[in-house]
Protein backbone atom coordinates (compact mmCIF):
# COMPACT_ATOMS: atom_id res chain seq x y z
CA UNK A 1 0.00 0.00 0.00
CA UNK A 2 1.65 3.31 -0.69
CA UNK A 3 0.03 5.74 1.16
CA UNK A 4 2.40 9.07 0.33
CA UNK A 5 1.49 12.21 0.17
CA UNK A 6 2.75 15.69 -0.43
CA UNK A 7 0.56 19.14 1.02
CA UNK A 8 1.39 22.83 0.78
CA UNK A 9 0.22 25.46 2.29
CA UNK A 10 0.61 29.04 1.85
CA UNK A 11 -0.38 32.09 4.25
CA UNK A 12 0.91 35.41 5.07
CA UNK A 13 1.79 34.02 8.30
CA UNK A 14 3.66 30.78 7.08
CA UNK A 15 4.56 28.90 4.63
CA UNK A 16 4.50 24.84 4.98
CA UNK A 17 5.62 21.96 2.37
CA UNK A 18 5.02 18.37 3.82
CA UNK A 19 5.95 15.24 1.88
CA UNK A 20 4.87 12.37 4.09
CA UNK A 21 4.88 8.48 3.38
CA UNK A 22 3.13 6.78 6.25
CA UNK A 23 3.92 3.24 5.41
CA UNK A 24 7.62 4.30 5.43
CA UNK A 25 10.84 3.35 7.63
CA UNK A 26 11.10 6.33 10.01
CA UNK A 27 13.42 8.71 7.80
CA UNK A 28 12.81 12.35 8.79
CA UNK A 29 13.88 15.59 7.70
CA UNK A 30 12.07 18.66 9.71
CA UNK A 31 12.78 22.55 9.32
CA UNK A 32 10.41 24.52 11.53
CA UNK A 33 13.11 27.05 12.76
CA UNK A 34 11.87 26.14 16.19
CA UNK A 35 14.70 23.30 17.10
CA UNK A 36 12.93 21.38 19.87
CA UNK A 37 9.80 21.34 18.18
CA UNK A 38 11.74 19.86 14.69
CA UNK A 39 12.71 17.27 17.21
CA UNK A 40 9.14 16.61 18.13
CA UNK A 41 7.87 15.72 14.70
CA UNK A 42 11.05 13.67 14.11
CA UNK A 43 10.32 11.92 17.03
CA UNK A 44 6.95 10.79 16.20
CA UNK A 45 7.94 9.88 12.18
CA UNK A 46 10.52 7.76 14.08
CA UNK A 47 7.83 5.88 15.97
CA UNK A 48 5.38 6.08 13.80
CA UNK A 49 7.56 4.95 11.27
CA UNK A 50 6.64 7.55 8.82
CA UNK A 51 9.15 9.01 5.88
CA UNK A 52 8.85 12.63 6.84
CA UNK A 53 10.05 15.62 4.87
CA UNK A 54 8.29 18.97 6.15
CA UNK A 55 9.29 22.47 6.02
CA UNK A 56 8.22 25.44 7.53
CA UNK A 57 8.84 28.93 7.07
CA UNK A 58 6.66 31.15 9.94
CA UNK A 59 6.27 34.89 11.13
CA UNK A 60 8.68 33.57 14.25
CA UNK A 61 9.64 37.11 15.10
CA UNK A 62 5.78 37.29 16.34
CA UNK A 63 6.11 33.81 18.37
CA UNK A 64 5.85 29.94 17.27
CA UNK A 65 1.77 29.57 17.49
CA UNK A 66 1.38 29.88 13.65
CA UNK A 67 4.23 27.68 12.93
CA UNK A 68 3.66 25.19 15.26
CA UNK A 69 -0.45 25.54 14.36
CA UNK A 70 0.41 25.27 10.43
CA UNK A 71 2.32 22.24 10.82
CA UNK A 72 -0.45 20.68 12.25
CA UNK A 73 -3.02 21.96 9.68
CA UNK A 74 -0.80 20.50 6.65
CA UNK A 75 0.00 17.71 8.12
CA UNK A 76 -3.66 17.03 9.49
CA UNK A 77 -4.79 17.41 5.79
CA UNK A 78 -1.91 14.94 4.52
CA UNK A 79 -2.53 12.32 6.70
CA UNK A 80 -6.62 12.24 5.85
CA UNK A 81 -5.68 12.07 1.71
CA UNK A 82 -3.10 9.63 2.63
CA UNK A 83 -5.64 7.17 4.62
CA UNK A 84 -8.03 7.84 1.77
CA UNK A 85 -11.52 5.66 2.63
CA UNK A 86 -9.56 3.87 5.44
CA UNK A 87 -10.36 0.34 4.32
CA UNK A 88 -8.65 -2.72 5.80
CA UNK A 89 -6.67 -0.79 8.54
CA UNK A 90 -6.95 -1.56 12.16
CA UNK A 91 -8.96 1.33 12.83
CA UNK A 92 -7.80 1.90 16.64
CA UNK A 93 -4.86 2.02 18.20
CA UNK A 94 -3.61 2.68 21.87
CA UNK A 95 -0.03 3.18 23.58
CA UNK A 96 1.99 4.09 26.56
CA UNK A 97 5.26 5.72 26.19
CA UNK A 98 8.17 6.41 28.90
CA UNK A 99 10.96 8.48 28.68
CA UNK A 100 12.40 8.21 32.32
CA UNK A 101 10.34 9.40 34.84
CA UNK A 102 7.22 10.80 32.09
CA UNK A 103 4.28 8.22 31.46
CA UNK A 104 2.16 8.96 28.99
CA UNK A 105 -0.70 7.49 27.06
CA UNK A 106 -2.77 7.64 23.65
CA UNK A 107 -5.84 6.13 22.21
CA UNK A 108 -6.62 6.83 18.63
CA UNK A 109 -9.95 6.14 16.57
CA UNK A 110 -9.72 6.50 12.74
CA UNK A 111 -13.30 6.89 11.58
CA UNK A 112 -13.94 9.99 10.56
CA UNK A 113 -15.23 11.70 14.01
CA UNK A 114 -12.89 14.52 14.36
CA UNK A 115 -12.14 15.98 18.19
CA UNK A 116 -9.02 15.38 20.48
CA UNK A 117 -8.98 15.88 24.17
CA UNK A 118 -5.37 16.29 25.33
CA UNK A 119 -3.21 17.01 28.88
CA UNK A 120 0.31 17.37 29.43
CA UNK A 121 0.74 18.92 32.99
CA UNK A 122 3.33 21.45 31.69
CA UNK A 123 5.16 23.05 34.37
CA UNK A 124 7.04 25.41 32.29
CA UNK A 125 6.16 28.15 29.31
CA UNK A 126 8.59 27.27 27.08
CA UNK A 127 11.15 24.08 26.01
CA UNK A 128 13.86 25.83 24.32
CA UNK A 129 12.13 28.35 21.61
CA UNK A 130 8.76 25.90 21.49
CA UNK A 131 5.96 27.43 23.41
CA UNK A 132 4.49 24.63 25.80
CA UNK A 133 1.22 25.64 25.29
CA UNK A 134 1.17 24.81 21.55
CA UNK A 135 1.46 21.20 22.16
CA UNK A 136 -1.84 20.36 22.87
CA UNK A 137 -3.13 22.76 20.09
CA UNK A 138 -0.66 21.03 17.69
CA UNK A 139 -2.44 17.51 18.69
CA UNK A 140 -5.81 19.22 18.43
CA UNK A 141 -5.46 20.30 15.06
CA UNK A 142 -4.03 17.30 13.72
CA UNK A 143 -7.11 15.37 14.91
CA UNK A 144 -9.55 17.66 13.45
CA UNK A 145 -8.06 18.00 10.25
CA UNK A 146 -6.65 14.30 9.31
CA UNK A 147 -10.48 13.16 11.12
CA UNK A 148 -9.86 11.04 13.66
CA UNK A 149 -10.15 11.04 17.60
CA UNK A 150 -7.27 11.24 19.96
CA UNK A 151 -6.84 10.59 23.59
CA UNK A 152 -3.26 11.91 24.48
CA UNK A 153 -2.57 12.59 28.11
CA UNK A 154 0.91 12.76 30.11
CA UNK A 155 0.10 10.74 33.26
CA UNK A 156 3.31 11.53 35.08
CA UNK A 157 6.63 13.14 34.79
CA UNK A 158 9.02 15.71 36.33
CA UNK A 159 10.55 17.01 33.22
CA UNK A 160 8.51 18.69 30.74
CA UNK A 161 10.90 17.85 27.78
CA UNK A 162 10.59 14.48 28.82
CA UNK A 163 6.63 14.50 29.19
CA UNK A 164 6.02 16.05 25.58
CA UNK A 165 8.39 13.59 24.13
CA UNK A 166 6.86 10.82 26.13
CA UNK A 167 3.76 11.74 24.47
CA UNK A 168 4.59 11.68 21.16
CA UNK A 169 5.82 8.74 21.04
CA UNK A 170 3.16 7.26 22.54
CA UNK A 171 0.95 9.08 19.52
CA UNK A 172 3.32 7.72 16.76
CA UNK A 173 2.75 4.05 18.64
CA UNK A 174 -1.36 4.42 18.68
CA UNK A 175 -1.09 6.24 15.40
CA UNK A 176 1.27 2.95 13.64
CA UNK A 177 -1.30 0.31 15.34
CA UNK A 178 -4.35 2.47 13.75
CA UNK A 179 -2.94 2.38 10.38
CA UNK A 180 -2.05 -1.14 10.45
CA UNK A 181 -3.14 -3.01 7.36
CA UNK A 182 -5.96 -6.32 7.81
CA UNK A 183 -6.75 -7.79 5.15
CA UNK A 184 -9.27 -9.56 7.21
CA UNK A 185 -11.70 -6.79 7.44
CA UNK A 186 -13.00 -4.54 4.39
CA UNK A 187 -14.08 -1.42 6.67
CA UNK A 188 -13.51 -2.02 10.65
CA UNK A 189 -17.54 -0.31 11.36
CA UNK A 190 -20.75 -1.13 11.69
CA UNK A 191 -21.81 1.20 9.51
CA UNK A 192 -19.66 -0.30 6.88
CA UNK A 193 -18.14 3.30 6.31
CA UNK A 194 -15.28 5.25 7.87
CA UNK A 195 -15.30 8.50 6.06
CA UNK A 196 -18.45 10.85 6.71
Amino acid sequence: MGREIVRSRKTRETNVHCRLRIDGEGRASVKTGIGFWDHMLETIAKHALWDLELTADGDLVVDDHHTVEDTGIVLGQAIREALGERTRIARFGSAYAPLDEALSRAVIDLVDRPGASVSFLFTRERIGAWSTETGAHFFETLAVQAGFTLHLDTLKGENDHHRIESACKAFALAFRAATAVDSRVEVASTKARMRS
